[in-house]
């Protein structure tokens, strides 16, 4: 293994505790863990948490189907194709910091707009848009949640958490493909994501019961809050 075994149980742990929030809010897997693994050790993240997300939001869509946001997931994931694209292109051509600095600044300006109590219309263009950044991110850094999350800010529990991961699914697919065929997913990266993959369910599990207390205003605080950690650490990364 690339990375030193003490370091890779860490990244279990982790990893576990990362799921279980995003099973209880719909998102926080990668915003979570990507950050903390980055500065632990390079070789953790982001690629390996973008593999091990698919199959929690797999589970996650599989245990609340019945909420899916159809209308509002199909323009949202008509956004994230030309966020892929947008996403390579930065990482050709500009560096890894300065990606990562602008991807945290986008991040971080959301949460304050919406923190301030602005309030995101649902609309065509609204959605197509946080796709758009959202295949971005999610290409770059691994978050795509928080600009998904921001939208579905005030729907209930359910919606969001079904939604996001309906998202996730396939923006997930055509992330890894299109880091495949530019070569952005190294052996190395697949080795860490299958030592890693168990505690991702290990997480889901642990979730059933923390979803149901989580609704309303404490629900919408998590959102901002955990966003905000998420803008806040790739920008520390960045730097670091």
């Amino acid at each position: 293994m690339p990375v030193d075994t003490n370091v890779l149980v860490l990244a279990f742990a982790v990893t576990a505790v990362a799921a279980a929030l995003q099973g209880t809010l719909g998102f926080g897997l990668a915003v979570v863990s990507v950050p903390v693994l980055s500065l632990l050790d390079g070789d953790l993240a982001p690629v390996p948490q973008l593999l091990i997300s698919l199959p929690l939001a797999i589970a996650m869509v599989s245990r609340e189907w019945h909420h899916v946001d159809l209308h509002g997931v199909s323009w949202i994931l008509a956004g994230r194709i030309p966020g892929a694209v947008i996403g390579i292109v930065l990482l050709k051509t500009l560096s890894d910091s300065a990606v990562e600095l602008l991807i945290g600044g986008i991040v971080l300006s959301a949460v304050v707009v919406i923190g301030s109590g602005v309030t995101v219309p649902h609309t065509r263009a609204t959605r197509f848009a946080a796709g758009t950044v959202s295949g971005a991110t999610g290409l770059v850094a691994s978050i795509g949640g928080p600009p998904l999350a921001l939208l579905y800010r005030d729907a209930a529990g359910g919606t969001l958490r079904s939604s996001l991961n309906a998202v996730f699914v396939i923006g997930i697919l055509v992330t890894v493909g299109v880091r495949t065929a530019a070569d952005e997913i190294s052996s190395n990266d697949v080795k860490i994501a299958l030592v890693l993959f168990p505690a991702v369910f290990i997480g889901f599990f642990l979730s059933h019961n923390l979803k149901e207390r989580v609704e309303g205003a404490l629900l919408r605080k998590l959102i901002l809050a955990v966003s905000a950690f998420a803008a806040v650490g790739v920008v520390v990364k960045a730097l670091a």
